[in-house]
């Protein structure tokens, strides 16, 4: 008889999946890959979550590995804030998705002031909602969610490049975080703080309620963590990544999931 070796205590067992026929992403700008091809559109053959092309190998092209049949919706909208999340949830429950990824929030706090950003318990209460139609409507689906990123390290690696205090003041971007860039007045440097804080928070709920569901699994920070660099970054908006920025996305969240 032949033994299999035991784990080290705390060592992690490769997880196993049945092949998924059908995925639907959730979210914003993000997920669309918003610039990530093109001045000012959409690029979903460029999303972290659901593209086609290799350059960012998403997590639809991973899971075609297994399943090449594999069906992929991209149900995020330029724009969106959590309000839409449930909308979205719906659409995905009528696509009978077998995996869906969530990332958004980022347009909750990146308003035109700080007074615009979406309070806590207005999050809260969107991102459970969408929680309980997927649950409810798609009971055995994969849930994903994904962190929002730190976009304060946004305003870190850029705030001293020209092009992008110009496009960031032209284009009206994230005023409640990138207005005023270089000022080190105390107000400043406490809005900057605050804007900060609220993505920490949105971030705790979204864990915390994915916790509450069975099918549903956190990147526990990994997206927030990671200090990306301006390089992931498109040079027409300073704003959203790039392809190479969709595929560290990729890179993040699959590491993630596969844990």
């Amino acid at each position: 008889m032949v033994l299999a070796p035991a784990l080290a205590p705390g060592a992690a067992t490769a997880r196993t999946r049945a092949p998924i026929t059908s995925m639907a992403s959730l979210g914003d700008s993000i997920t669309r890959g918003f610039n990530a091809c093109g001045f000012y559109l959409d690029c979903p053959s460029r999303s972290w979550s659901t593209g086609s092309s290799s350059s960012v190998n998403s997590l639809y092209l991973r899971l075609k590995e297994d399943n090449p049949d594999i069906v992929a919706h991209n149900d995020a909208k330029t724009g969106a804030k959590v309000a839409e999340l449930p909308g979205q949830a719906e659409k995905a429950v009528s696509q009978q998705a077998g995996y869906v990824t969530i990332l958004i929030g980022a347009n909750d706090v990146c308003t035109a002031s700080e007074e615009d950003m979406t309070s806590v318990a207005d999050y809260e209460a969107a991102f459970r909602t969408a929680l309980r139609t997927l649950s409810g409507g798609l009971p055995e689906a994969e849930i994903l969610v994904a962190s929002i990123p730190d976009v304060r390290r946004l305003w870190e690696v850029a705030k001293d490049k020209t092009a992008a205090r110009v496009a960031w003041a032209t284009l009206h971007i994230c005023q409640s975080l990138l207005e005023r860039p270089r000022s080190n007045d105390p107000e400043d440097v406490a809005r900057r703080e605050r804007v900060h804080a609220r993505v920490v928070d949105f971030n705790l709920v979204a864990e915390k309620v994915c916790a509450e569901y069975p099918t549903c699994r956190h990147d526990a920070g990994a997206v927030f963590d990671r200090r990306f660099e301006l390089s992931d970054i498109n040079a027409w908006d300073y704003f959203h990544p790039n392809a190479g920025g969709q595929r560290l996305l990729a890179e993040l969240v699959h590491a993630a999931d596969d844990r």
